[in-house]
């Protein structure tokens, strides 16, 4: 690549990162949102059992065996680091350049950092990262962390729509309508790879943009390959978070919970601190143990994001050194 190119990429992906005001405002909003409905929730239970509000949250920490639960959590935050870096190699290696796994594991577990504030900023800083170091356009990365994002949303979809199907009658009747939200993805997916593929709508310039490259050079098999090195870690979680709910008090089976975590990590995705959104899905999937499904999503998806933080701090300085030195 040549290097009269690399500050120009740096410049429009720093300029397209720049958020609008109402971007900006926008998880702060939802934020807000979820946890005055959780204040009025969990106010009410508090109040029907004759309680004040944090006594009755407190007493649902006081009777988990927090080794084990710990024994549970480590592992599985590394596991995923582990398979999440393997996923981001294998993609780049497709559709950028040539990078050993090592040199991907330190950036990916240092952008996880970034993943406090904002998952999508943190696929960024590795766009930010192989430019800077290995000369590849910043477009060209982000296209291929769309990708990434795009089968992220696809997985989450695919092991939702089984969970529902093995244990259709434990669900409840909202869930019934995951199946149909999976069959019309699957038919967007058709059209959407015939386009970029360009067997339909030849001559439209929007398939031509830097940003969709990896989309245009993927083939179908990509996009399996995608979702199957993304089948561990999910069936990992549904057996860490099964065994960690029984800790808090709750009682569901693993295909149940091979429903259900789709759906909250669906939650999880969405902007916005503590993943509250997450939070406020396990309370309504579970609503007559409010203060207990709240205290559970929030130690469960806040001890993931600051661990894989706190590991990321463990790369950052060779990941500083070599995006800046």
């Amino acid at each position: 690549m040549s290097g009269t190119s690399q500050p120009t990429t740096i410049r429009s992906a720093a300029g397209a990162g720049k958020a609008k005001p109402w971007q900006r405002l926008l998880p702060l909003l939802i934020t807000a949102a979820c946890f005055a409905y959780l204040y009025n929730r969990l106010d009410h239970a508090a109040a029907a059992e004759g309680s004040r509000l944090f006594p009755y949250l407190a007493r649902s920490f006081e009777n988990v065996n927090w080794y084990e639960w710990l024994a549970l959590m480590i592992p599985y935050c590394v596991f995923f680091l582990i398979f999440d870096s393997l996923v981001v190699w294998k993609v780049i290696n497709w559709f950028n350049a040539k990078i050993s796994y090592a040199d991907i594991l330190p950036i990916r577990a240092s952008a996880y950092i970034l993943s406090l504030v904002n998952e999508q900023v943190s696929k960024g800083a590795i766009a930010v990262y192989l430019n800077r170091r290995d000369g590849v356009p910043g477009w060209e990365v982000g296209s291929s962390m769309l990708l990434l994002m795009f089968c992220e949303i696809y997985s989450l979809i695919l092991w939702a729509t089984v969970g529902v199907l093995l244990r259709w009658n434990s669900f409840q009747s909202a869930f019934h309508v995951i199946p149909w939200i999976a069959l019309g993805a699957a038919v967007f997916f058709a059209l959407f790879h015939l386009f970029f593929s360009g067997r339909i709508g030849p001559g439209i310039a929007l398939r031509d943009r830097p940003i969709f490259r990896a989309f245009r050079m993927a083939k179908v098999w990509h996009y399996l390959a995608v979702l199957a090195l993304r089948a561990p870690p999910v069936l990992a979680g549904v057996v860490v978070y099964t065994l960690a709910l029984r800790l808090f008090g709750g009682s569901v089976g693993f295909g149940e919970m091979l429903g259900y975590l789709p759906v909250i990590f669906f939650g999880a995705a969405m902007p916005g601190p503590m993943h509250s959104v997450a939070i406020l899905f396990w309370v309504l999937l579970f609503p007559d143990r409010p203060g207990q499904m709240t205290a559970f999503g929030f130690v469960m998806h806040n001890f993931f994001i600051f661990f894989n933080a706190g590991v990321g701090l463990l790369f950052l300085r060779r990941a500083t050194r070599e995006l800046f030195g």
